[in-house]
């Protein structure tokens, strides 16, 4: 219980720091951010965000510090899976600092897609999966750092909504270790495809 507490207590002091982070950013930066995100980021992940093909995933709504990590690692070119290779890297190559902030906010503003449906037996596994874990494999239950609701926190991301397509290619390339996610990699190694396809399944029906 008291590591629960502390636990709890961390987040909310890291989500207060990490709101502050994003609360100076200048006007003209956001109004930059939102022309880019209009006219160069739409044209994969959707009107504010909100993708209709799940090789891009849905960017509305997103935790801003998660966002702003994963646009550096894109232009430092240490997100290295084959996606990353082959959409970001370029994207994100000439950002600065300040715009990845921006553009970060601007998504983390935006209302999320609604969640899709889905085959109901699938759904209830992931369920049980996420909430729960998999006890007999040591696996935590993912709620633990990504929210009840699948909302994130700071640096953990949305899973709420995503395309189920989408989490499922993250949790291959995560598990195979084509993408550095040492703690996501500790959790999902020993998931097997069909858990890992439940689990996605459910977070898309959120």
């Amino acid at each position: 219980m008291k590591d629960a507490a502390l636990k709890a207590l961390t987040l909310s002091v890291l989500a207060c720091w990490i709101g502050s982070a994003f609360a100076d950013i200048p006007e003209s930066d956001k109004k930059a951010a939102a022309k880019m995100a209009a006219e160069v980021c739409a044209s994969c992940h959707g009107p504010a965000g909100r993708s209709t093909a799940p090789t891009f995933p849905r960017l509305a709504g997103q935790q801003a510090a998660y966002l702003d990590t994963q646009l550096k690692a894109f232009r430092d070119q240490t997100r290295g899976d084959p996606d990353a290779v082959a959409y970001m890297w370029g994207m994100a190559s000439q950002l600065n600092d300040g715009m990845i902030a921006a553009l970060a906010d601007y998504y983390s503003q935006q209302h999320a897609a609604a969640g899709g449906k889905g085959d109901a037996a699938t759904i209830e596994k992931g369920r049980e999966i996420f909430e729960k874990g998999v006890p007999s494999q040591q696996i935590p239950a993912c709620e633990l750092c990504h929210g009840k609701s699948a909302a994130g926190n700071g640096a953990f991301p949305r899973l709420a909504g995503q395309h189920s397509a989408y989490l499922f290619k993250q949790m291959l390339v995560i598990q195979n270790v084509l993408r550095s996610a040492p703690v996501m990699h500790g959790i999902v190694k020993d998931l097997t495809q069909e858990q890992m396809r439940a689990v996605a399944a459910y977070l898309e029906s959120l």
